[in-house]
Parts: structure tokens; C-alpha cells; sequence
């Protein structure tokens, strides 16, 4: 009796710790906390073994036994059986559920203003914070960035990562948690904040992936309620008035053992370690993101590899996303993951593209064929190779009612020194600048000059107008003629265009009279899009 009892305090002893340290999720679908348990019994069988030193079999070392061999079974042959695609693969196949057909464009991905283009990738932003970090000795010693996530914040975007404890005396010391985020946007480079205070209080980052005992995050939710959830995919967002949160997926697995699927969000407070739990579709408006990156990418792929079915060993119109993946915004500042698809065997080249919401799941494919990131990448380098620049991973915008990949191009130091727009129906067609709007200009000219014509009817803003030029000057930049004119019934604007838009442009002198149909934008320079010299008639 006193040797069972012995045996069962140490078993106890063993689960909390094992539970303490790894969390397992304790739900028959889930494994972790059976391997827990395994663990547990192995240990006892062993303890038992050198205590007793004999070979005869105890009441204690058969129970010990026969939980271990239904535990493997458990763990092995259970999860392979309800799990494997040979049994489940329409169950796989469906997980993204129903994928629509994407037929407009700009109904999910609005046009999009010069100045709310990304410039600035997680690479950039981390240097950048990692700057202002380091111009702080006191703070730069006690704490680190952590990781960024892009996201809205009052209809702008920006990187945001929380500072971090950089070791266990580091956290022993500020227990009541790091002071603050930082803030880069993602659109200029130079806004780059430090927030320590919301609301006239500080920021106080006490519960923190990471962190120990009881302010580690998962163990915070974990002991929380949440012993029997699925959790995942812990991201730092601020919402709209700049208070900081925990965001953290719910997940059920809906394939036997597998086929994870997010189920719920939760909000946990970085300071008082509050934690609110949402359905998906009830969530606050300011999280950008409930559907992790990773459950997305293998929904999608299931639903490329299945369409067959498990046998399928010819590869039939079996697709696969394309490496890498990006958060997107659309119309109404929706957010969506981006990714290319291409046939399984196609390296450079996609069959479409998907977008996915963040929230809801809702996909859509552009049956549109054209180029992978990858392919954009190396194309806008090509275009630049002489100064031998490094190509960011490129954003996928509406430029001109056309699918456009907008990167950034960087030296070594990893500084931003031009900007580069790849169009995805076509690599070929790519403008460089050195700033956005130089950018812009060059990829139109490089569509005119391919046939492609940028439509007057996809500008947010067309106007027209019928005048007297009264100056007129060309300015060769990174090879690209341009012609700046100014006219006389609107001398406030300054207008620039290429041969690419009229050949009667380069020809055309001053006190001609022309006919110019412009993008405004609500800038002083605008870009000409329909130019006719009503002096000058060609035959």
C-alpha cells in the first residue's frame, strides 16, 4: 500500500511538471497530453524496475504496461487511420472551403493612392527599430524587439512589434513587464516611434511569449480555462487608439488528428492579462488577423493536391502556392492573404492568384496567368543588375486596375534605395524610380511601349482639359525620357508624360495648342494619360 501510494505522488509530481513546462492540450484529438502520460508510465516502470530489482511482474509494472501499450496505440495507429488522406482527402480538399471565382479585381482590391504603397518589408522595420532602440542605452540593455506584424491602424499601416525581457535576470528584474512597442510605418521609412505610453498611462508588456512562471503567455491562457483549446499563432496588435493586445487563435482540428482550422480569437491584455474570448464573426473590427499564415498555405495546398483525389500520380491539374506569402489590404480595409498558384512542376510561371480574408476565410482565385514573386523578384534586379540591388518580397497592389507587384529595392547595407513595379500578368513590363511616383511613371511607360495601354477609365480621378502650353522641358531619368509641361488655364499643375503616351509630345513647342487628359491625384505634378497636339496635324 505505502509502495502504490509512493508511486502515485510521484506519477502527480511528474504530470504537473510535464503539463507545467509543455501545456499539452487535453482533448482526444490532441496527443500531447497521452505522450504526458506515456512519458509518466515509462518513468514509473523504470523507477519500479531498479527499486524492486526483479524480474517477476507486479500488479504495479502491469498496469504500467498496458497503459503504455494502449497509449502507443493510441498516439500511432489511431491518429494514421482517421488521419490519412488515403481515407480523407475530399475532407482535406474542402477545408478552405468554397473557393469562388474572382472576376473584377478592384471589387476586393481597391485602387490605391502613391502615398499608401509599402514600401518598408519586416526586415527594413526591424532595422529601423532596432535603431531607435539601440539610441536608448538604459532601455537597449534591458529589453528586445520582438516580432513585427503588419497591420491598420486608423487607416494606416504600420509595422508593430512589442519590446521583449532578452533573458530570465533580465525578467527577474522587471517583473512588472518591458515599457512599450514600436511603431514603423509601412509606407515611410523616417516615422519611426517608441510608444511607452497609451492614454496617458504606461505600457507595461508583463504577459510575453517567453517570458517565465506564470507571465508567460500560453501558460497565462493555458491555466486560464484554456487546457482543452486548441491555441496558436500569437501576434501583437494595438487597436485604433493605440492599446496593445495579445492576439491568439482558437483552433479545432477537423481531419481525425489533423486538419487544424481556427475556430475563435482571443484578446489577451499585455498589462493585466484580461483575456476575451471572440466567435470569428463577433470579433473587434481592429484585428487584422484570425486565419494564421500556416493554416492557410496547407488548406490551400490540400486544395490544389486533391482535386483528384489520393491517386494522382500524373499530377492532373494539381496546383500549389507559390513560395511566399503576403497580407494584403482591400476595399474597405479588408485584409487578405496573397499568394500566386501554379501548376504542380511550374517554377516561374502561375495559373492565378488567391486572396483569402483574414477574418472569414472567404477565398477568391483570379484565373489570371502570369508571373511568381519570385520571378518578379528577378525581373525587377535584372532591371537594376548593374548596382547589383536586393529585390524585398514583392506587395501585390491595384495599380491602374491592373495586378501589380510593388517591392522595394535595397543595397547591401539593407537600406532602400529605388522602388520597383512588376506587373503580374506580364515580368517583363517593369518600371523603376527612385521614389514611388518616379516608379509608377516608369512602369506606365513600360506598358505603353508593350501594347498594353493604361486605360483613362481605371484612374480614380480623370479629368480633361483643352489649353495653350507656355512651358515645355524633357529630364532623362534612370533611362526614361520625360516631357514637363505646363499649360496656361492651369498653371498650378505641372503635367508629365513620355513618347510612350503620344508621339506628338516630344514635337510639341510652346503656344501649341493641346488636349490633355490627366490623373489629378491631389498633387501638383500629375501624370498625363491621353495627349493630342491640336496644332500639329499628322497625316
Amino acid at each position: 500500500m505505502k509502495k502504490t501510494i509512493t508511486y502515485a505522488s510521484i506519477s502527480v509530481i511528474l504530470l504537473f511538471l510535464l503539463y507545467y513546462l509543455f501545456l499539452p492540450t487535453v482533448r482526444l484529438d490532441f496527443t500531447g497530453w497521452i505522450i504526458a502520460i506515456l512519458a509518466v508510465a515509462g518513468a514509473i516502470l523504470s523507477i519500479e524496475s531498479i527499486v524492486e530489482q526483479k524480474k517477476k511482474f507486479t500488479t504495479t509494472k502491469t498496469v504500467t504496461l498496458a497503459i503504455l501499450v494502449v497509449g502507443l496505440l493510441y498516439v500511432t495507429i489511431v491518429p494514421a487511420v482517421s488521419s490519412w488522406a488515403l481515407f480523407r482527402s475530399k475532407d482535406y480538399r474542402d477545408m478552405i472551403g468554397d473557393v469562388k471565382a474572382g472576376e473584377n479585381f478592384t471589387d476586393h482590391v481597391a485602387p490605391i493612392s502613391t502615398d499608401e504603397i509599402r514600401i518598408v518589408d519586416n526586415a527594413m522595420a526591424h532595422r529601423l527599430g532596432d535603431k531607435v532602440l539601440g539610441s536608448i542605452p538604459s532601455l537597449g540593455s534591458q529589453a528586445e524587439l520582438g516580432e513585427f506584424s503588419i497591420q491598420k491602424v486608423n487607416g494606416k499601416l504600420y509595422w508593430v512589434a512589442p519590446l521583449l525581457h532578452s533573458g530570465i535576470f533580465k525578467w527577474n528584474n522587471n517583473r512588472e513587464g518591458t515599457p512599450g512597442y514600436v511603431m514603423v510605418s509601412a509606407t515611410n521609412e523616417r516615422d519611426v516611434e517608441l510608444v511607452q505610453t497609451v492614454g496617458g498611462k504606461d505600457v507595461q508588456i508583463k504577459y510575453q511569449p517567453g517570458a517565465y512562471f506564470s507571465t508567460d503567455l500560453h501558460r497565462h491562457i493555458y491555466f486560464n480555462g484554456y487546457m482543452t483549446k486548441g491555441i496558436t499563432d500569437f501576434s501583437f496588435e494595438i487597436d485604433d487608439d493605440g492599446k496593445p493586445y495579445w492576439i491568439v487563435t482558437l483552433y479545432d482540428k477537423k481531419v481525425g488528428f489533423s486538419g487544424q482550422d481556427a475556430s475563435g480569437v482571443l484578446t489577451v491584455d499585455v498589462t493585466s492579462g484580461e483575456i476575451k474570448e471572440y466567435e470569428i464573426d463577433k470579433a473587434p473590427i481592429w484585428i487584422d488577423r484570425i486565419q494564421p499564415e500556416g493554416f492557410i498555405v496547407k488548406q490551400l495546398d490540400d486544395w490544389g493536391e486533391y482535386v483528384l483525389g489520393y491517386f494522382n500520380f500524373s499530377n492532373e491539374r494539381k496546383l500549389t502556392t507559390t513560395k511566399g506569402i503576403s497580407l494584403v489590404y482591400g476595399a474597405n480595409n479588408r485584409a487578405y492573404w496573397y499568394t500566386g498558384l501554379t501548376s504542380v512542376g511550374s517554377d516561374e510561371g502561375t495559373v492565378g492568384f488567391v486572396l483569402v480574408d483574414t477574418r472569414t476565410k472567404e477565398t477568391i482565385w483570379y484565373r489570371q496567368i502570369g508571373a511568381t514573386e519570385q520571378a518578379a523578384r528577378q525581373s525587377a534586379m535584372g532591371k537594376v543588375q548593374e548596382k547589383g540591388y536586393v529585390a524585398s518580397f514583392p506587395i501585390t497592389y491595384n495599380i491602374n486596375g491592373m495586378p501589380t507587384y510593388v517591392m522595394s529595392l535595397k543595397d547591401r547595407a539593407g537600406l532602400i534605395k529605388m522602388i520597383a513595379m512588376v506587373s503580374v500578368e506580364d515580368y517583363t513590363i517593369v518600371g523603376v524610380g527612385n521614389t514611388i511616383k518616379e516608379a509608377l511613371r516608369s512602369y506606365k511607360n513600360s506598358l505603353n511601349s508593350k501594347g498594353n495601354s493604361v486605360s483613362p477609365s481605371t484612374y480614380a480621378n480623370t479629368y480633361e482639359i483643352t489649353s495653350i502650353v507656355t512651358r515645355i522641358s524633357k529630364d532623362i531619368r534612370n533611362g526614361n525620357t520625360n516631357y514637363y509641361l505646363m499649360v496656361k488655364d492651369k498653371q498650378e499643375k505641372l503635367f508629365i508624360g513620355s513618347s510612350m503616351i503620344s508621339s506628338e509630345l516630344p514635337i510639341t513647342a510652346v503656344g501649341d495648342s493641346i488636349m490633355v487628359r490627366y490623373d489629378d491625384g491631389n498633387s501638383e505634378i500629375v501624370d498625363i494619360v491621353d495627349f493630342e497636339n491640336l496644332t500639329i496635324d499628322l497625316k
